[in-house]
């Protein structure tokens, strides 16, 4: 830039020469400068001022289309960021099929300790046994003094027992906040559910992670982030479980049984409405695995689904069924019946005489040992093995528990002609009684095989046929007789047409064979038997009933009368209302005045 002189030499010359004061002519050059460096420093400032003002427009149009962006997005649960791991600590509900509570979360508290901060360790450590029993006073002092700055003392503790806490005074005892999983219902329902503990923890929050049941089986989805505020909604119903539960736990006591289990299943969808195992356990305080023994003496095993027995006469209705399916037979059809049957070397025999020949209906009614196996050596075993599979009894159940791949039915080594008469009439063949639910479902609901369900709104493989209706109606018309006229008769219950088939086992024993004064007895139907709704499948392990001079173990005396007291209670729960069934042409109608 080439900057003007303050006092031109000719202009200087040309002023003195008219007589002029050359000073005005440096004053006036030096005002023309001034004012082009405040015309420059304005604009520059101008500039400023434009650009200042288009960076504030930009930063608060970007502020308003984030804002705008969060608005229309749906809400999600925030997660924080960063290198350390997350601990998940939150857990969604879990309700019963009308809406109650089954599961939830409360926030209670750990108790842990710095022992580098204590004041007082031997007081503490007196004081701290005193409030738990199970903590030895000579253990926590020991630890209290020892090199340790951190120790875990509970995992969880309630209100009251913080309170006697921090009445001890002692500034090295801490509390961390803790989401603890609650059953409120306690045993209600404890197999289904399952129970819940700690995964990874910190000092302020800690996993809680599913250890069994529902809640391992469904761990993922009640952990989801977004889901949270979503209960996870079962089939069960409390209040069938409930009185279901009363029943045969009252039912196990008066026979002196070593445990039970009950299954209440709707026939034409698969959803259970009650799922019950004895003895139980309340999953607050949920019992840790047997690490020896038999595992059907620990209290969390799930009779109902994990139990595998051989079930006895409640098999025989399927020959009967598939010999029907096949047109073998119809169900006034005469049946053989003479005995003993040989079968090689083996006889088989029925628990009485029942005469030369039965009527298929008859075999059913009686129990006939010998008329199933008649029917089922004309049907073979491929046959009767494709059928069985058919109905789902030679593989695990699929149901939403973690338990239930382990109830895997027990299959003869060989499938012949003796095995094959055998499990016609429920010996060689041990499955569970949730097996024994899904296949009586298919035999009255008109044939299909349902998948059973405890999640309602669950994506189930649609029913498979397995039989036709008409097999399924002549079965219906069998198994409501048993109960009427046959072996079950202490299961009729006034205006709930219940029928069903009994079936006695003797128990095996673990290394082999069978006890000579143990069974497994089982009763397994459905009602009502016009338009039946609901299968109910009970059984008990090693019952006897002493109300006489001998003892009778056979489930007539036993599973019978505890499956109607059951249908008699959850009746009305589930919304039936009895019907009472005409009486015969002719017959006489007591008149109560």
């Amino acid at each position: 830039m080439i900057r003007t002189p303050l006092r031109p030499l000719a202009r200087i010359l040309s002023a003195r020469s008219r007589g002029e004061n050359p000073d005005r002519i440096e004053a006036e050059n030096l005002r023309l400068r001034h004012e082009a460096m405040r015309d420059r420093a304005r604009a520059r400032a101008e500039v400023r001022l434009l650009m200042l003002a288009c960076g504030f427009v930009a930063g608060f149009g970007l502020v308003a289309m984030r804002m705008g962006v969060l608005a229309a997005t749906p809400v999600a649960e925030p997660r924080r960021s960063g290198s350390a791991a997350t601990i998940q600590a939150q857990r969604a509900d879990i309700v019963d099929a009308r809406g109650r509570v089954l599961a939830t979360n409360l926030v209670t508290h750990a108790l842990y300790a710095h022992p580098r901060a204590m004041v007082d360790p031997v007081r503490a450590a007196r004081g701290l046994a005193q409030i738990f029993p199970d903590l030895k006073e000579d253990d926590l002092l020991r630890q209290f003094t020892g090199n340790r700055a951190f120790l875990w003392i509970k995992r969880r503790i309630s209100p009251e027992q913080m309170q006697a806490v921090h009445e001890i005074g002692e500034p090295g005892l801490l509390f961390g906040p803790r989401e603890t999983r609650i059953y409120p219902n306690g045993r209600i329902a404890a197999h289904v559910l399952g129970g819940a503990t700690f995964g990874a923890e910190g000092v302020h929050s800690a996993e809680v992670v599913g250890s069994a049941g529902i809640e391992r089986a469904y761990d993922a989805r009640l952990r989801d982030p977004a889901r949270l505020d979503e209960p996870l909604r079962l089939t069960i119903d409390t209040t069938v479980q409930a009185a279901v539960t009363d029943v045969l736990r009252a039912g196990m006591t008066m026979l002196n049984a070593k445990g039970a289990a009950a299954i209440v299943m709707e026939a034409r969808t698969g959803a259970i409405v009650a799922m019950v195992s004895l003895p139980d356990f309340d999953p607050n305080d949920r019992p840790p695995p047997p690490v020896s023994g038999d595992p059907a003496d620990s209290p969390i095993f799930n009779r109902a689904v994990q139990g595998v027995y051989e079930l006895g006469s409640v098999m025989k209705v399927f020959p009967v069924a598939q010999a029907l399916e096949l047109g073998h037979v119809t169900p006034e059809t005469m049946v053989n019946t003479q005995g003993p049957m040989m079968l090689g070397r083996f006889r088989v025999r029925d628990f009485r005489n029942y005469g030369p020949a039965l009527s298929v209906t008859d075999v059913i009614v009686k129990s006939s040992n010998i008329g199933t196996a008649r029917l089922i050596s004309a049907i073979g075993p491929v046959r009767q093995e494709a059928f069985l599979r058919n109905l789902g009894f030679l593989d695990p159940v699929t149901l939403e528990l973690s338990e239930a791949p382990t109830g895997r039915p027990k299959l003869p080594r060989r499938w012949g002609d003796i095995a094959a008469a055998t499990i016609s009439y429920g010996h060689g063949l041990a499955a569970s009684p949730l097996h024994l639910a899904v296949g009586y479902a298919a035999l009255v609901n008109g044939g299909l095989r349902v998948t059973p369900t405890l999640v309602a709104g669950a994506e189930t493989p649609p029913p498979v046929r397995v039989m036709s209706e008409a097999t399924s109606r002549a079965m219906r018309t069998m198994l409501r007789r048993t109960v009427t006229d046959g072996t079950a008769k202490l299961a009729e219950v006034a205006g709930y047409a219940l029928g069903g088939k009994t079936g006695t086992a003797d128990k095996m024993r673990p290394t082999g064979g069978y006890y000579d004064d143990r069974v497994m007895a089982t009763f397994a139907g459905a009602f009502p038997m016009q338009d039946p709704r609901w299968v109910v499948v009970v059984s008990l392990d090693e019952p006897v009933e002493t109300s006489g001079t001998e003892a009778r173990r056979t489930a007539g005396w036993t599973a019978v009368p505890v499956t109607g007291e059951i249908v008699r209670r959850i009746g009305p729960l589930l919304g039936l209302r009895p019907v009472i069934e005409p009486s015969p042409p002719g017959g006489v109608i007591p008149v109560r005045h």
